[in-house]
């Protein structure tokens, strides 16, 4: 396994033939002066960029026409005199430039416009490329000469990767040929996931084909649970993933809760910028980027920064003050950090592996999930069909779950909860592949989907927000169920009729009949929880307190006393443990910080800037004073410390839980517990 460090940059350089002076201020000692007091440790520097320009002395490309003189090798020789990796990035799915040359290696999509960025030659932006055309020989050819011109760097990173359905002559010829039809939507999706792997294979094999174990990552913007196919062609994870650019704050750690259960060292990528990539004179709070580097730690993940530097080629002082200072934190804290495992109660069966190729890339169950037991403090893993269990106390599967879609996943499940697990179903999560019975005994009469839409429940006491005394209403279908040999989490209440043109009352929905209905909205027998509702689909669209509560104190009520870590910590802070074996130690991460969305939608004419969208902002960090916690990891430790400070806390232990307390923290404390 390729080993990652800690304090990286991802230094974008996509820069246009018609800018003039490109490197012309690149200075060395500048250059290793910037990295150095900025406390990077590691930095991928171009070959080639999106525009399709090579910045090294190329035979089978074309050098940029306003670069006078070898610039990787400058940078890469300047890097290595003080220790500093050198990743090398190759531009993937798009190129400009062989474009221009070979319009016919372009990506068709099945209404006939070109696929990507831009959809007619009158468009700014780049062209996405088929690599089932000739195109994937070239770049071949190019990751070898890379890869043969550098052959001690620390990795090969190739951007854009991704296979669309494409309609090309080349694509068409080879559908056919293996038995697709072109006009079924499903085959040209199988197609692409075989021109996919094609291309997988085949630059990997480029990228080592001088180097056995040349480290190689591909971007595509994402990591998606489910295809570990192709994880064999991968030596790390970069988990890209900018809060401010559209992917918000609570998609990183989503994403790393899968892949902090694979095998593969991982990092995490965010930016320096205030909104997205491509943006010069943009610059993010040097909070935000202490919380974003801390949020990473605190989930096994190495940490990157993007930056993309000015074509003069001198970096910019601002961007390496503002990633100095948060670099200087992760520098302090690594060594709790490396060689870490998750520990964790709950395993989020991940909704978009069970679905078809080509997912989006957030699907409602797996994110409102996610966020519930994000907010509610749960220590989970997200995981696929082929996770072992064994170390979980509970499996979720999210609302749609299809369990006979997956062979033996019935039969995993059942021998999950024969050796004392504990399983959570919601909406059609559960049901056979008919959706007309359970397939587990979930202590209940399964009566069919509800008429009803909405409807409003009013959960038990113990389930039921401290707030809701009425019916609660429930946006999304409800399958009728009859709670008989399970206990009942509460009674569904149903409307007086649909909204329809016929009748309908007030501005939304139609009133709750004021008498419960003979179904339940919720039941819980032995080991087996089930919500009738897509409940973490409705909490990712509407986002009401009510349901995570509901749902919280439900997993709460399932797991009992076996919970391993609680705390007083508000929703709005994150808590994550890792177990570091080598020094025989826990490190439980405490985060705190309180994204404000900043901005409006405006629609802008004219000009170079993007239309605008709220944008997910930290700027002020609060401290947090009076932490509980308590810990139930069954052994007791020898000490409890603060880390970095090396300060000593007191802890009592009451029935095998651990008590400490944390008189404040700010953004980001580790509290370590040595055995």
């Amino acid at each position: 396994m390729h080993n990652l460090r800690f304090r990286q940059i991802h230094l974008d350089f996509h820069t246009s033939p018609f800018i003039p002076g490109i490197g012309e201020e690149f200075d060395k000692a500048h250059w290793q002066n910037t990295l150095k007091e900025a406390n990077v440790d590691s930095i991928t520097c171009f070959a080639t960029c999106h525009h399709g320009w090579s910045y090294y002395e190329t035979k089978v490309g074309n050098m940029h026409p306003e670069l006078k003189f070898d610039l990787l090798k400058a940078q890469y020789e300047a890097c290595k005199e003080i220790d500093i990796n050198v990743p090398i990035y190759l531009t993937g799915g798009v190129n400009d430039m062989v474009f221009n040359e070979h319009p016919e290696w372009r990506e068709i999509n099945p209404e006939g416009r070109y696929a990507g960025w831009k959809t007619t030659n009158l468009d700014p932006g780049f062209a996405k490329m088929c690599f089932n055309t000739p195109y994937l020989d070239y770049l071949c050819d190019v990751i070898r000469e890379v890869a043969g011109l550098y052959p001690d760097c620390d990795g090969i990173f190739i951007d854009i990767i991704s296979q669309g359905q494409c309609t090309c002559p080349w694509c068409m010829k080879s559908m056919q040929e293996k038995g697709f039809d072109p006009l079924c939507e499903t085959d040209r999706l199988k197609h692409a996931e075989i021109v996919l792997m094609n291309y997988y294979k085949r630059t990997t094999e480029a990228a080592r084909e001088k180097r056995s174990d040349m480290p190689i990552f591909h971007n595509s913007g994402h990591i998606e649970p489910g295809n570990t196919e192709k994880l064999k062609y991968f030596s790390h994870l970069e988990l890209e993933s900018l809060p401010t650019g559209g992917w918000g704050y609570d998609h990183f750690p989503m994403s790393a809760k899968y892949c902090a259960a694979l095998e593969h060292d991982f990092l995490g990528m965010t930016g320096k910028f205030h909104t997205t990539w491509g943006e010069f004179g943009g610059l993010k709070h040097p909070n935000a980027l202490r919380y974003e580097c801390a949020a990473m730690l605190a989930v096994g993940a190495k940490c990157s920064i993007g930056d993309q530097l000015h074509p003069c080629g001198k970096l910019d002082e601002s961007t390496y003050g503002i990633i100095g200072a948060a670099y200087k934190e992760v520098a302090a804290k690594e060594a709790w950090c490396n060689t870490v495992k998750p520990i964790a109660d709950i395993a989020l069966l991940s909704s978009t592996s069970f679905n078809e190729l080509y997912h989006k890339r957030d699907h409602e169950p797996d994110i409102g999930a996610g966020r519930i037991l994000l907010e509610g403090h749960f220590l989970f893993d997200i995981i696929n069909e082929n996770h072992d269990l064994a170390n979980y106390r509970i499996l979720i599967l999210p609302d749609d779950i299809n369990i006979e879609k997956c062979a033996g996943f019935k039969e995993k499940i059942a021998a999950f909860l024969a050796k004392g697990g504990k399983l959570v179903l919601t909406g059609d999560s559960g049901l056979n592949a008919d959706k007309s019975a359970f397939l587990f005994d979930t202590g209940a009469e399964f009566c069919g989907k509800s008429e009803f839409s909405p409807s409003y429940m009013l959960p038990a006491d113990e389930v039921c927000p401290d707030f809701v005394k009425s019916p609660l209403v429930m946006y999304l279908g409800l399958r009728n169920i009859k709670a008989t040999k399970g206990k009942s989490l509460g009674k569904v209440y149903e409307s007086y009729f649909n909204r329809t043109y016929k009748h309908y009352c007030s501005h939304q929905h139609t009133p709750y009949k004021t008498e419960a209905s003979e179904f339940d909205c919720g039941v819980i027998n032995d080991n087996i929880l089930y919500i009738p509702y897509d409940i973490f689909s409705m909490y990712f669209g509407y986002g009401a307190v009510a349901y995570k509560e509901f749902i919280v104190k439900s997993i709460n009520l399932l797991l009992g006393e076996k919970r391993t870590v609680t705390s007083n910590m508000p929703s709005t802070a994150r808590l994550h443990l890792m177990n570091q074996p080598e020094k025989n130690r826990d490190v439980l991460h405490l985060l705190y910080a309180t994204p404000t969305k900043r901005g409006s939608v405006m629609e802008l004419s004219g000009g170079n800037a993007r239309e605008t969208q709220p944008i997910e902002v930290i700027d002020e960090i609060l401290p947090l004073s009076d932490v509980e916690i308590s810990i139930n990891t069954g052994k007791t430790p020898s000490k409890i410390t603060l880390e970095p400070q090396a300060q000593e806390l007191q802890f009592t232990e009451e029935n095998g839980k651990i008590k400490v307390k944390v008189a404040s923290f700010t953004c980001h404390q580790m509290v370590v517990l040595q055995y």
